[in-house]
């Protein structure tokens, strides 16, 4: 798998309303459920279903009652893995602040779209065959939200036959590329 993939595929796994805030906030929180819960605002359920998507993928591990502070409070650390993922969280959230739209990758495939126009990927079959996973109908509604937030731009191509293309705006350009950079860095 070539470079270019691994980061997309790595940025489809941060994908999601909870990824990065949970990778984030796991550690200055003690690891301790309760805390994180509160920190976040998010639902005691929505919580444990995340942090058990995250321990399946071998991002966090829950301790033992004999490693925990207090035997009967649920408390997580970062694995190895889980350092390096929020690594590129941090590289995410860094992005997400230079293009200054609020929290992007709280909504699956906005960040893996917008690295693919990165690579200069215009067409929408070409982009759907880099997002392998993703659904067409799920492209085209992240395609056109974010031609109307202005993060992209929808063009029309007439040769050799008429159908769009889409490139990244201007000021999306240079967090794309840096932020491509960056999880280059650490895969």
């Amino acid at each position: 798998m070539n470079k270019e993939a691994l980061i997309i595929q790595a940025s489809q796994k941060l994908s999601g309303r909870w990824t990065i805030p949970i990778l984030l906030g796991l550690e200055s929180n003690g690891g301790r459920f309760t805390p994180l819960q509160r920190n976040l605002d998010i639902a005691p359920a929505r919580l444990s279903e995340n942090l058990k998507q995250l321990i399946q993928l071998g991002v966090i591990q829950q301790l033992s009652p004999y490693e925990r502070r207090h035997p009967l409070l649920p408390e997580y650390t970062l694995t190895e893995e889980g350092k390096l993922w929020r690594e590129m969280a941090k590289a995410i959230q860094i992005a997400e602040s230079h293009i200054a739209h609020g929290s992007l990758s709280a909504k699956a495939w906005n960040i893996p779209v917008l690295l693919t126009l990165g690579f200069e990927h215009e067409h929408f079959q070409e982009i759907r065959r880099v997002l392998d996973q993703v659904t067409p109908r799920m492209l085209s509604m992240r395609l056109d939200e974010l031609n109307t937030e202005g993060l992209i731009r929808k063009l029309v191509s007439e040769l050799p036959r008429p159908s769009f293309l889409y490139q990244l705006s201007n000021h999306v350009r240079n967090p794309v590329h840096r932020l491509s950079v960056d999880l280059s860095s650490l895969i």
